[in-house]
């Protein structure tokens, strides 16, 4: 039950409500709107207060309440977001959208958790069932107000025509697929290449993809990478693990017979650009090194932008507990923020997690495969998925090996290929052992919480207020004693996992003398470290973040928050500073519109701003022109196309040192040719005169709503948020990557910057908005902060919060 407005400062005078502490309650004014439910599941009354910026600041009576509200708030600002998300982690898309989604749900049940639910739960810690329990029984209690009211059903259900499902939970750690996961399609593409490529394929998947330690693929003994099916295997990744999407020939199929999986799913290439700049930047900076005295602990975790955001900022507040930050509106907790005592903040840390593995079928028996000389039988389990229009459910079978899940077999074929991931054993439920380590109160308790993580891969870093900082990875890590998982293998029995390294193989640091540590997705592991040279992964992201980074904190040594910010939104590109340097040395170029191009970059610093015609034209060439180039000079045609645009950073080391690849004239025709369409092309998109061309002119920022392919003109003005100028790129600070039409793709999903002490004075930004439901202001009110660079105050103490409090939001039991 729901009431509105009435009565509403006596009603929480009535209920008596206390938290960790005496309380006031905030003053309200004539704009405020109060919310009042009465819900089943919840053990005391509990409040909220929302601030400004729509961010909920829970006071709960218990400790478990607190994640009972958390869901509660979670399903009323993102209850389609939300939903999708469990029906996609769990293979329920066509029971509310059609049969063009069977496929993909049967996927998706493939790599749902399928372990013993009670190792599942003790391996996060003693009290992680009864949290998450609690989390969706706060989720259900608001799916059963909106069947009381359903005007607070979110508008997409009511466009959709249909509702919301009630959540187990088990569901929680079931779902694996959100995890960021990676190297299996990497491991497809390098054995197309060595396929492919009869001379030199070691140096061509050189230039395709960066790895460190440089190494060289090795194909594994008896496999033929010719028999690898490159796209079908790639196509059933993808349909286990992609984030849907919706258009109109999809969503009105009758059918399931097979249709563009890009129709239906955020399909990522993994060589793209957008996705070596999924990661994030953090960094910890001791108090000697800061204005304050105090630490000061920054983050900005890089994902797929969109609206809603993946991100959703949350204060709980209960007895023995006290912890703000960001987190995943679909999960208990907080990831990304701070506890009162210790700050805590992420980035990916890129360990190999991932193996697929090719099998011989028995000729007489195509159930059966052969393992270390026997014929072993696949296990077989067959799901039932309820398909929208039609009166029963299908039945699916769902095939595994002892590795895992089969991805593919074709029926005329005598092979079959299946996906070994360390997530999908105990413990490995993405984000989820935040849930242990956002309690610790100091460096020994936070790195025996990390000592327990299991994926993704994480670099997390640390402070608190008695001025400890410190960094360590966490993750399991796969040991392959024969072969380095770079491409596929054959499962019978000859590449074996010998299970996962001790957290404490990998290096961390403490209190380093340098005053500050700084991660950004590059591989951190020193090279004199003895894990360096164990296989812990090779496909990272391009370092150029972490080292300007590194270079802008290091020389600081009184550094504020406001330099923090500054760090996070910098927009220097190494890869630019880099490729203009080499201009410097080419030949004086004969053609008019060669010599302009070249002269506007000379004297260019690499800062791509929205206002540069530099970065607009740097980034065209980059992008579209020089790349391709570089890559068409060096290889064969066949090569070539395998390795399309090539790895930047393969790119620039070519072109530095040409050598052994090409000539140095040879390369000076590549940057001047290339760099000739590419002010050809700038002009056509920005006009004749290069004084009037912006960067920003060209790079947006637009948030679009997973719904907009079937939206008219009206609802995709309505859903979709902004057209902004953007500066950067995927290569600067302030990540920014972008498509084929310069729109941004990925970047900085949350920025948080805390003064670690000094809680109120920590500042951070969301976008689009906290809310999902697009009726709201909160929808899209951060954005245009987000946008420009500006951050809200992340209000820590009860006296702040009051006042700053918009609505209050009162939950009594039922």
């Amino acid at each position: 039950m729901r009431t509105h407005r009435l009565h509403a400062i006596a009603l929480a005078i009535g209920l008596g409500i206390t938290v960790t502490g005496a309380s006031t309650l905030h003053a309200k004014t004539a704009n405020d709107i109060d919310e009042n439910y009465t819900t089943a599941g919840i053990e005391k009354p509990a409040r909220v207060l929302v601030d400004k910026w729509g961010v909920s600041h829970i006071y709960a009576n218990t400790f478990y309440d607190a994640f009972y509200v958390q869901g509660f708030m979670a399903a009323r600002d993102r209850l389609w977001q939300i939903d999708t998300w469990r029906k996609r982690g769990l293979g329920e898309m066509a029971k509310d959208f059609g049969p063009a989604y069977v496929e993909g749900d049967r996927m998706a049940r493939a790599v749902l958790f399928r372990g013993d639910m009670y190792r599942e739960w003790l391996a996060y810690g003693s009290d992680a069932k009864r949290v998450a329990e609690a989390f969706v029984a706060g989720v259900n209690a608001y799916i059963d107000q909106t069947e009381k009211d359903t005007s607070l059903l979110s508008e997409e259900f009511q466009m959709l025509g249909y509702k919301p499902s009630k959540w187990k939970a088990e569901d929680i750690v079931r779902i694996r697929h959100h995890g960021l996961t990676l190297n299996a399609k990497n491991e497809i593409d390098r054995a197309e290449v060595f396929c492919k490529v009869k001379n030199d394929p070691v140096r061509v998947d050189w230039l395709r993809r960066e790895t460190v330690p440089n190494t060289d693929p090795t194909l594994a003994d008896g496999l033929d990478p010719c028999d690898v099916p490159f796209t079908e295997l790639k196509n059933a990744y993808d349909l286990a693990t992609a984030t849907p999407k919706f258009s109109k020939k999809t969503i009105k199929a009758t059918t399931s017979k097979k249709s563009d999986i890009a129709l239906l799913y955020n399909v990522i290439d993994f060589n793209s650009d957008t996705a070596r700049g999924f990661g994030s930047n953090n960094w910890v900076i001791a108090g000697e090194r800061t204005t304050t005295g105090r630490p000061i602990l920054a983050n900005d975790p890089h994902r797929s932008h969109g609206a809603p955001s993946l991100r959703y900022i949350s204060h709980l507040n209960a007895p023995g507990l006290s912890v703000i930050g960001a987190g995943e509106p679909f999960l208990p907790g907080i990831s990304i923020g701070h506890n009162g005592t210790i700050g805590f903040g992420l980035t990916r840390f890129y360990m190999d997690q991932e193996d697929v593995y090719g099998y011989e079928l028995n000729p007489d028996n195509k159930s059966e495969y052969k393992y270390k000389g026997r014929w072993e039988p696949f296990e077989v389990i067959t799901e039932e998925i309820e398909v929208k229009g039609e009166s029963e459910p299908r039945k699916e079978d769902i095939v595994f090996s002892r590795h895992g899940p089969l991805l593919y077999k074709k029926d005329d074929s005598n092979q079959a290929w299946a996906l070994r991931a360390a997530w999908l054993d105990f413990g490995m439920a993405p984000y989820f052992g935040s849930m242990d380590y956002m309690r610790a109160q100091n460096w020994d308790q936070f790195s025996a919480a990390m000592n327990r993580w299991g994926a993704p891969g994480e670099n997390q870093v640390f402070a608190d207020k008695s001025g400890d900082i410190a960094w360590m990875p966490g993750g399991l890590t796969v040991i392959r004693p024969n072969w380095d998982g770079l491409t596929p293998v054959p499962g019978d029995g000859r590449y074996e996992w010998a299970g996962y390294r001790n957290m404490d193989e990998l290096p961390s640091e403490h209190n380093p003398a340098r005053g500050y540590i700084v991660t950004a997705n590059e591989n951190n592991i020193p090279p004199d470290h003895p894990a360096y040279s164990k296989g812990i992964g090779y496909e990272w992201s391009n370092d150029s973040r972490a080292k300007r980074l590194k270079a802008l904190i290091s020389k600081n040594n009184s550094s504020s928050l406001d330099d923090s910010k500054a760090w996070q939104l910098d927009t220097t590109s190494l890869p630019a500073v880099r490729l203009v340097a080499l201009l410097d040395n080419v030949p004086e170029p004969t053609d008019d519109e060669t010599r302009q191009a070249v002269n506007l970059l000379k004297k260019w610093n690499g800062n791509e701003t929205v206002e540069s015609p530099e970065a607009a034209l740097f980034e065209v060439w980059l992008s579209k022109h020089l790349r391709t180039a570089l890559v068409r000079a060096a290889l064969d045609p066949e090569a070539a196309k395998l390795v399309g645009q090539g790895d930047v950073e393969r790119v620039i080391q070519v072109l530095e040192k040409p050598e052994g690849w090409l000539s140095t004239q040879a390369r000076d025709t590549v940057l001047t040719e290339s760099l000739k369409q590419a002010f050809s092309q700038t002009k056509e998109k920005l006009g004749p005169d290069p004084k009037n061309w912006q960067w920003g002119k060209l790079h947006r920022a637009v948030f679009t709503h997973p719904l907009s392919p079937i939206l008219d003109k009206a609802g995709k003005e309505r859903f979709n948020v902004g057209d902004w100028p953007l500066a950067g790129s995927a290569f600067t600070p302030l990540a920014a990557s972008y498509n084929d039409n310069f729109q941004l793709q990925s970047g900085a999903s949350y920025r948080m910057i805390l003064d670690v002490g000094n809680w109120d004075a920590s500042q951070v930004t969301n976008t689009p908005g906290q809310s999902g439901n697009v009726n709201s202001k909160h929808y899209k009110d951060l954005a245009p902060l987000w946008a420009s660079g500006q951050y809200f105050p992340l209000l820590y103490s009860e006296s702040a919060v009051q006042a700053n409090t918009e609505t209050t939001i009162t939950l009594t039991p039922d």
